[in-house]
């Protein structure tokens, strides 16, 4: 079998470790140093879903979405397929070289959605950026392996109380936040009903029918 190589390194921002990006054949890895892999081109069927349930949940022919978190890309161009032709796609992603990998190297697993005229890339914590007053039709959250600051620590506030009811805030009524997670979270759970959401717990598969079985939180502002 081929040997995994190492194409680059870079810090996440905060002194949340390094990532690391790996290629072996036409298949690449990110890992966090230490705490080892985070994506893989091999699966991602969950990440697919989540936008692609986010978009025809919304039934919307011109959304307004805020990604947090570009990861391979998978996410985003599963959002561009199933929000029409008049979306605005906002990506916000931490670490800088992420996004140079997927202008890049990995541009070709998804397609290279960057290059998409409804895509707008910032470099930045979402965490901030949702608190800027700026409004959204959906808010799709896969910045860490679950609602807890993994790769960043901040990210915790964005999971906790405050945060959500910043999300809340973000949404124009009848939006809705979608959250990728590796396991289910009871609490959290517990944090978005308080906060005012209509919630529903979906759990799907990594890979199509099989794979490990992941929890997406698609949770919905009323008013």
């Amino acid at each position: 079998m081929r040997p995994w190589q190492l194409l680059d390194t870079a810090a996440v921002p905060g002194n949340g470790g390094e990532l690391q990006l790996y290629q072996r054949g036409d298949e690449f890895s990110i890992k966090l140093a230490g705490r080892g892999e985070l994506m893989s081109s091999r699966v991602h069927g969950s990440e697919e879903v989540l936008a692609e349930q986010s978009c025809t949940r919304l039934g919307m022919d011109h959304p307004r979405l805020l990604i947090g978190g570009l990861g391979m890309g998978f996410t985003l161009a599963a959002a561009l397929a199933h929000c029409g032709a008049q979306a605005v796609i906002t990506v916000i992603e931490l670490v800088p070289a992420v996004v140079a990998w997927n202008r890049g190297p990995l541009g070709v697993c998804a397609g290279y959605p960057l290059q998409d005229a409804r895509v707008r890339v910032q470099q930045g914590d979402v965490a901030q950026w949702i608190t800027r007053g700026e409004y959204y039709d959906a808010i799709l959250l896969d910045v860490d392996n679950g609602p807890e600051g993994l790769t960043h620590k901040k990210n915790n506030w964005l999971y906790g109380m405050d945060g959500l009811n910043a999300v809340y805030t973000a949404l124009r009524p009848g939006g809705a936040l979608a959250v990728w997670s590796a396991g289910p979270a009871p609490e959290f759970t517990q944090r978005l009903h308080k906060v005012g959401f209509e919630v529903e717990e979906v759990t799907v598969r990594a890979h199509g029918k099989k794979g490990a079985r992941h929890t997406l939180w698609f949770a919905r502002r009323l008013v």
